[in-house]
């Protein structure tokens, strides 16, 4: 089969497409047919082996070089082995720890879902990292409440919004003047352009802030959070030293807002996969959920699709087909 594989920390042109052996489903795996893959920061992170302080930590990425194999972490396809609970020909997705960036990959069952059954491949493939981390983060959120997605046009922000106002919320969104439509068509009330105003004295309060672009400081960020309320940290502004895990543990090293909660969003860390691709499926036949796509990729412009996603102005995801 044909995968693109990763040998050496570098940018997108340091991987290297080559013919491997098909991979051989082990017990409780069954093999999937890639049919669509996307692209998110997890997978050039890693890519880069940036930042660095994650090269030191357990299960990072690699001191000086990164284990040899595939990267990709979102995939959608359609299984071709039998298993416990798949049979071929079956629709599933799922959020792998990596390996999506090849024409087969062997999947233990536990991470596999049904697909949503009105979503095409490359839109299921849209999915996983971005909405799972959409929803780990929103967790909590009621009917009624003021919610706040700081980076509301990107992979991770269009899906929040989406399900902040599906889990009942009132939302304000805050991205670039290019995308304040986008944000509105996806549920939010009030947008607000990052480069002309700053939503950090606006003088509206949250009880839910969730922050994915990291631009604005903790301290700023207290601001806007209501008594009782809480902020979440996604990302922030890639660097190759501590960013943009700095930002992410800074919400916790800072301590509580007084009586304002501040915790991290990871859906790597995700114990139960399985069960929110199956509720985010729901969502989205239900049609309250809709995956955002930039750009759409052949497998062959894998490389392209990293470059351009890295760069960091895609609306929603990109994606790539197979």
């Amino acid at each position: 089969m044909k995968a693109l594989v990763q040998y050496v920390y570098g940018a997108s042109d340091s991987l290297t497409f080559e013919d491997v052996p098909d991979p051989v489903p082990a017990e409780g795996e069954v093999l999937v047919r890639v049919r669509a893959t996307s692209v998110n920061p997890y997978d050039w992170h890693f890519m880069r082996g940036e930042p660095y302080v994650a090269r030191l930590m357990q299960g990072g990425f690699g001191l000086r070089r990164p284990p040899a194999g595939i990267l990709g972490c979102d995939l959608a396809g359609r299984v071709e082995t039998a298993g416990a609970n798949f049979r071929p020909g079956d629709d599933v997705y799922a959020l792998l720890p990596r390996g999506a960036y090849a024409e087969y990959v062997c999947v233990r069952e536990e991470l596999l879902a049904p697909m949503p059954v009105n979503l095409t491949h490359a839109q299921a493939a849209a999915m996983p990292m971005a909405a799972v981390t959409a929803l780990v983060a929103l967790r909590g959120v009621e009917a009624g409440q003021r919610v706040l997605v700081n980076g509301a046009s990107g992979g991770v922000g269009t899906f929040a919004v989406q399900l902040a106002r599906a889990f009942g919320a009132r939302v304000d969104a805050v991205c670039s003047a290019a995308n304040v439509e986008l944000a509105r068509s996806l549920g939010a009330e009030h947008v607000v352009d990052y480069r002309s105003a700053d939503f950090t004295r606006s003088g509206r309060r949250y009880d839910f802030v969730l922050d994915i672009a990291g631009s604005k400081s903790l301290l700023s960020c207290r601001r806007v959070v209501d008594r009782g309320g809480k902020f979440v940290a996604v990302g922030g502004p890639a660097g190759r030293w501590l960013q943009p895990a700095g930002h992410a543990f800074g919400a916790l090293a800072t301590g509580p807002f007084v009586r304002r909660r501040a915790v991290l969003a990871d859906a790597v860390g995700c114990q139960d996969k399985k069960a929110a691709l199956g509720e985010l499926a729901a969502l989205t036949e239900r049609g309250a959920l809709t995956p955002v796509i930039d750009r759409s990729y052949p497998f062959d412009d894998l490389r392209t699709a990293i470059t351009y996603q890295e760069a960091g102005h895609a609306k929603g995801k990109v994606v790539v087909t197979l």
